[in-house]
């Protein structure tokens, strides 16, 4: 009987996953936009292409599993609460954006790869033809499902922290350059994305194109401190934005900036340093120590062992 309702259980995953899948094929409705774009198309030389066309031109990600993907993400999220929300919104930030992911898509993305990891595990529960173990399998499937993708998006956030970190030393030298050879701050941060393609750069290109678009530079600039989410660029932009406010020399304040930061990293890495012979006593323990122990003191047990069999 256990048997007959986790068939059936899965048998309506498999008909739900089917529905949306054939709910996702199905063509939205054409916008003003669209049409308006369509008949401007008229005009143009040659044959306009048809929706058919440039749809085969995407890839399949684009075509189904997208599209998927944001009516999930969509449905679901209208049932989190606010404040969940926005924090896989900040989290999400923080890592910069990872293949234009927004909070729906992750959401649905969790959501979709825990009843597909839920389904294989349980599939391969009943292989062993144990009732417990396909509910085990489908236990752990869920909870691996779930996980995976905020244990992802937390080593993405860490990795973009550090690579920002590491990247600013340099970056602050090269806008003292610019700013040195006459440039403004504005042409040296252009520089500076033109020359580097980092996570910090993307940053810097990123509040260029607020700038352009009307958003003041100062608070294009607070901005980008914020959801960077590394308190040496926080710091470096506040120094940035009170050298404006109060009219000081810009040069003098990245130097100080360049300066502290470098003298930070050293210090950090004085620490990771001497933490380093701590952190070495545990292998030293358990796997140099015995076996010193077994050489010092084998024979002397063979021994032992010898004369207590002679006797």
């Amino acid at each position: 009987m256990e048997a007959f309702y986790i068939s059936l259980g899965l048998g309506v995953l498999a008909a739900l996953g089917i529905l949306l899948a054939a709910w996702s094929l199905q063509p939205a409705a054409p916008t003003n936009a669209d049409v308006v774009e369509g008949r401007l198309r008229l005009y143009e030389t040659g044959m306009p292409a048809t929706l058919a066309e440039i749809e085969l031109r995407a890839s399949l990600a684009d075509r189904v599993l997208r599209p998927a993907l944001k009516r999930i993400g969509r449905l679901v999220e209208q049932t989190m609460p606010e404040t969940a929300r926005q924090s896989i919104h900040a989290q999400l930030q923080l890592a910069g954006r990872p293949n234009g992911l927004s909070g729906g898509d992750f959401i649905a993305l969790r959501y979709v790869m825990t009843g597909v990891l839920c389904v294989t595990g349980a599939g391969v529960g009943l292989l062993t033809d144990t009732p417990a173990m396909v509910a085990v399998g489908a236990a752990v499937g869920g909870v691996l499902g779930m996980y995976i993708p905020t244990v992802w998006l937390r080593m993405r956030v860490s990795r973009r922290r550090l690579e920002i970190l590491l990247a600013l030393p340099d970056v602050i030298d090269l806008l003292i350059v610019c700013v040195e050879a006459g440039l403004s701050f504005d042409a040296a941060i252009e520089r500076v994305v033109d020359k580097y393609d980092h996570a910090l750069a993307g940053e810097f290109d990123r509040v260029l194109h607020e700038m352009r678009v009307g958003r003041p530079r100062l608070e294009a600039l607070e901005d980008m401190g914020r959801r960077s989410g590394v308190d040496e660029l926080n710091n470096f932009v506040q120094a940035v934005i009170q050298s404006e406010q109060l009219g000081a020399g810009i040069v003098r304040i990245l130097r100080i900036q360049s300066d502290e930061i470098r003298q930070k990293r050293l210090l950090s890495a004085q620490e990771r340093g001497a933490r380093a012979s701590l952190k070495m006593l545990l292998p030293m323990v358990g796997c140099i120590f015995p076996t010193l122990w077994v050489i010092l003191l084998g024979p002397a047990a063979l021994l032992l062992l010898k004369g207590m069999a002679g006797r």
